[in-house]
């Protein structure tokens, strides 16, 4: 697994599993507390993308509809949309390959994935997702359930892309660390958020 996938699961897991507790009902909850978070150039010049968005990590639901979605994105920059929006699709094409990335609520992020990879100059990576969205129609629903019917109607086989995918990660990561720097004041944030327990 690489360095980066590993990182980023290690990211999931504390996010999934670390702030959980069991209520009354038997449901899992999470238990959030309140933290300031800075990005500053130190945290630009790390090359850790996840600290570099995690303001925008912890602030974006990818898992309550395209409205929300944007509604909990207002407060960000275009460029820290877009490295949110690829950071996911790399994870969840990385655990899954892109039939988990559209099955998954991730796939709401498709088409800011794919405009950022053209921002940062990815082109293989922005030919990539685009030839995934149309192998299911051209503009896969942000709904995940109306996603899932059109990965049923047009059962994509996306093993070709998946393969370009990986093979383009290197080069990718650097061009988005490169972003980055660039634009680094587009990153920088200072504030309080809610992070898991």
């Amino acid at each position: 697994m690489r360095k980066f996938t590993l990182c980023f699961a290690i990211s999931i897991a504390i996010c999934c599993f670390a702030g959980c507790t069991t209520g009354a009902d038997g449901v899992k909850k999470m238990g959030y507390k309140t933290q300031n978070l800075i990005i500053d150039e130190d945290v630009i010049k790390s090359n850790d993308e996840f600290r570099v968005i995690e303001p925008v990590w912890w602030s974006v639901s990818i898992y309550d509809g395209e409205d929300q979605y944007n509604k909990d994105l207002e407060q960000f920059t275009i460029q820290q949309r877009y490295v949110f929006a690829i950071y996911w699709y790399m994870y969840e094409v990385n655990n899954g390959g892109h039939d988990q990335f559209y099955f998954n609520s991730t796939g709401i992020v498709w088409e800011d994935a794919m405009n950022g990879f053209q921002a940062i100059n990815a082109y293989e990576n922005y030919s990539i997702i685009k030839e995934s969205a149309n192998a299911i129609g051209g503009s896969p629903n942000k709904d995940r359930e109306k996603r899932q019917n059109e990965l049923e109607k047009y059962e994509p086989d996306f093993t070709e892309l998946d393969e370009r995918f990986y093979a383009s990660e290197d080069s990718m990561i650097e061009m988005l660390r490169t972003y980055i720097r660039d634009n680094a004041e587009s990153f920088y944030f200072s504030g309080k958020v809610q992070i898991p327990k």
